[in-house]
């Protein structure tokens, strides 16, 4: 009995290369958010956390961890290539891995060990334009053979399955969709509170909010547009633009500066809650998502929600905002003089993101992704 209970436990192997201590982006916060509950709630099996540099303690969640640095650290295409089929390769024959679980959809297509990757979204097939040509020619080339290679896939939206099983002639039954979270920090905040937040941040102003990386399918420079067309009918509301512009292309936002537009660049999470929590309309129109994390984030606030509708966003909304053609700076605009000049419809879409939000919850979340895990074998 003691040795059928021993053959049970088993190595789970985890691409933890986005766990970082001061720059935590959305790879990252997923896999803090699944891997934590995972390792937590399943002590009696080891994880091999696989970092590809030095790691912070912070994020050892438990005793079943050993942290594994496998070198060189992978932040560019041809370092990916030899991390995964190099590095990661050897180290799940090393370690004795049972199944490989990679939050960041990347698995190594040498090992024989079975692998299980969270593929996001396919934004670089449908526009590529978006991303330096190095990764894109990465992307392109290697993601149609990671999923083949995958044993189970998992995504995030039932649009992004969609996609994933038409783009690479995928079975549906391989790919399990597990919608996102958004951390418990995200919570409404008093008025006294919101009134002290926004005098901090716009000299007492009521504030449309973004959050998200500074990419271009989040469809910044149009927001920045429709806000500059907002102002002509009524300027009571400031524009806050939290994140952090990718593939370095900072001034095609920043000539948009003016005393009424905030960019704040990356926010520790303490910061982003308050944040979030004081601003009055939250506008998220990326032209290409694969679920959309900030739209929760909004919603466990109360904050109404302006909604780009294309992709997966609708199916993450549900009802519980306003829906726009993100192609559209005119429609963007007028939806956001609507909702600022409205507070009866404020209030109304308030009540229903707080309700919207219950549908989404970490702790479900990495229920399932074990459900998948535990599947390996068959």
């Amino acid at each position: 009995m003691e040795q059928e209970e021993k053959s049970d436990k088993m190595r789970i192997a985890v691409n933890t290369r986005f766990l970082l201590p001061h720059k935590m982006e959305g790879f990252g916060w997923y896999t803090f958010e699944i891997v934590k509950r995972l390792v937590l709630n399943h002590p009696e099996h080891t994880f091999l956390f696989f970092f590809d540099r030095n790691y912070d303690e912070r994020f050892l969640f438990a005793k079943n961890i050993e942290p594994i640095v496998l070198n060189p650290p992978a932040r560019h295409p041809l370092l990916f290539i030899w991390w995964f089929e190099i590095a990661v390769h050897r180290a799940l024959k090393k370690y004795k891995a049972d199944v490989f679980f990679s939050p960041d959809g990347y698995v190594s297509l040498r090992s024989s060990v079975p692998q299980i990757p969270v593929m996001h979204d396919l934004n670089f097939e449908h526009y590529p334009q978006d991303v330096p040509w190095s990764a894109r020619l990465y992307y392109k080339f290697f993601f149609p053979k990671f999923a083949k290679k995958a044993h189970k896939i998992i995504t995030v939206s039932n649009y992004s399955k969609t996609d994933i099983c038409s783009t690479y002639n995928i079975e549906p039954t391989k790919v399990t969709t597990i919608w996102n979270g958004a951390s418990e920090f995200f919570v409404p905040v008093s008025i006294d509170e919101k009134q002290s937040i926004k005098e901090e941040l716009t000299g007492g102003k009521p504030y449309f909010i973004f959050v998200g990386s500074l990419h271009p399918r989040k469809n910044v420079k149009r927001l920045l547009q429709a806000y500059q067309q907002y102002k002509k009918s009524d300027n009571s509301f400031d524009l806050v633009i939290v994140g952090e512009p990718m593939w370095k292309q900072s001034a095609d936002y920043m000539q948009f500066a003016d005393e009424s537009i905030h960019f704040t660049g990356h926010l520790s999470l303490d910061s982003l809650t308050k944040v979030m929590g004081g601003a009055s309309i939250f506008v998220f129109v990326p032209y290409f998502e694969g679920f959309g994390i900030p739209l929760v984030e909004a919603m466990r606030c109360g904050i109404p929600i302006i909604s780009g509708n294309k992709t997966s966003l609708p199916e993450v909304l549900g009802d519980a905002g306003i829906l726009v053609n993100p192609f559209s700076v005119e429609e963007i605009a007028n939806s956001m003089l609507q909702l600022a000049t409205n507070e009866k419809l404020q209030q109304e879409l308030s009540t229903k993101a707080l309700e919207r939000s219950k549908y989404f919850s970490w702790d479900f979340s990495a229920e399932k992704v074990w459900e998948v895990i535990l599947g390996y074998k068959d």
